[in-house]
């Protein structure tokens, strides 16, 4: 069962114990003249309208945001809650008024039989049933509207004992006594309308739940890659919470990584509060332990360039970067240039005038063209030349060698072993060398990537 039909099949069927109790308290204590009895039935009367009410605004309240709604119908049932503590103001108003009148007068004491005692009793027993079922729904669901509910019948049971000790005293010859218990049951609707008031203009002003925030912000900040929370903000909306907040993150994460941080910190608000809603934005920071490297591919992420094998020498009066920029091959030397100088003063900017930065100009790789496999002599024939070009050196056991045909010339790919002690420098070397020489006896290839990988285990 959803929690949805939960609320609905609770509040409908507290609408027919409320009808049914209400109008047997009503009946009796006309018939028998107390207007404690009668308060307590104008009371449920109360419950049976704020009832029908929550039974209408629980069908309503769980309906997804939509267009003129971004934050759902949640609050309808604050409203509803509110609306109801008026009317129990205006009851208890009307029983204090009634009673004082009595007492004033002197009016005759009810007459007393057990008619009204088993009502009462009846009346007791359905309440606290009522009561369970609705904190129970109202806590799985997170409804305010049936908490509300759940608190009017935990009241009537102390509304119908005081009525009880009313008739008791009526009929041990006090005649004020229902007077009195009427008084005592107005008290309690106000003290009830009090505390409900005060819960849901809380929610009505967006008061951040007791303890939310800190909740909140203990889960975000467990989130890796979150460095710290500038700003979180919570509120309810019905059953959800809805949590905003600005955290910061490095600003060396490229954007997926950033958006892998976004959805690792929803699923842990959820964790923490079931229903709710994150709204997440991520604020880049330099951290104390970036390096000039780090720091010099920020700056070119943030001027949007593709740069690689960026040096940086630090001699001790002064650093000499160096940086290979990649640019459009078919870009104007005059306009490459600009691109270099743009970049070496957003660099001196960050570091200081006397850094030195040289920029290597080069064209950028442009997308393969289509191309087919190689006949299979001549990936043998590549294949032998790559063996013999490595020789007994470092780099062993040529391998899953492939090479294609393209306009723009052959493309090879081959794997290769080497000791895995050795440095990736050393691999890069050796590599490197072998390319240089299938270029220069195969004036056809066009391109060479190779793989270097440990031995087998």
């Amino acid at each position: 069962m959803t929690p949805q039909h939960d609320k609905t099949s609770v509040a409908a069927i507290s609408i027919f114990a409320s009808g049914g109790m209400a109008a047997a308290k009503f009946a009796v204590g006309i018939a028998i003249g107390s207007l404690a009895l009668i308060s307590e039935a104008l009371h449920s009367s109360i419950d049976l309208v704020a009832t029908i009410v929550t039974w209408a605004v629980v069908r309503v309240s769980d309906k997804p945001a939509d267009e003129e709604h971004h934050y759902g119908h949640g609050k309808l049932e604050s409203i509803s809650a509110l609306g109801v503590t008026a009317l129990l103001y205006v009851l208890a108003g009307g029983i204090l008024v009634e009673a004082y009148s009595r007492l004033r007068e002197g009016t005759p004491p009810p007459t007393i039989s057990a008619v009204p005692f088993a009502v009462l009793v009846i009346d007791i027993a359905v309440n606290l049933w009522r009561a369970r079922a609705l904190h129970r729904a109202a806590r799985e669901t997170g409804s305010q509207a049936l908490a509300a509910d759940a608190l009017h019948f935990a009241s009537d049971v102390m509304g119908s004992c005081a009525v009880i000790a009313g008739l008791i005293l009526a009929g041990l010859g006090f005649w004020w006594g229902d007077a009195a218990a009427a008084a005592a049951v107005a008290v309690m609707i106000a003290a009830l309308g009090l505390r409900m008031a005060g819960s849901t203009v809380q929610t009505l002003v967006d008061r951040a739940p007791e303890g939310a925030q800190e909740r909140a912000t203990a889960a975000i900040r467990g989130v890796p890659g979150v460095i710290d929370v500038e700003r979180l903000r919570v509120r309810m909306v019905g059953a959800t919470t809805f949590i905003d907040t600005i955290a910061k993150v490095p600003r060396t994460y490229p954007i997926d990584r950033v958006e892998d941080i976004k959805r690792n910190a929803q699923a842990a608000v959820a964790k923490a509060f079931g229903d709710s809603d994150l709204t997440f934005a991520a604020v880049p920071v330099a951290r104390d332990n970036e390096t000039v490297r780090d720091r010099i591919m920020v700056i070119a992420r943030n001027s949007g360039l593709a740069v690689h094998h960026v040096t940086v020498h630090d001699l001790g009066a002064k650093l000499i970067v160096g940086i290979d920029l990649e640019v459009d091959a078919d870009m104007q030397l005059e306009a490459a240039h600009d691109v270099a100088n743009t970049l070496e003063r957003n660099i001196q900017e960050e570091f200081g005038e006397d850094v030195e930065v040289d920029v290597h100009i080069e064209p950028l790789e442009p997308e393969l063209p289509f191309g087919v496999d190689a006949a299979p002599e001549r990936v043998q024939t590549i294949a032998a030349a790559l063996a013999e070009f490595a020789g007994e050196g470092e780099i062993h056991d040529i391998h899953n060698v492939r090479v294609r045909n393209t306009d723009a010339g052959e493309i090879v790919n081959f794997h290769c072993r080497a000791a895995p002690s050795m440095s990736v420098i050393k691999v890069h070397e050796h590599v490197d060398a072998i390319e240089r020489a299938l270029r220069r006896a195969f004036p056809s290839v066009k391109r060479v990537i190779s793989h270097a990988e440990p031995p087998r285990a």
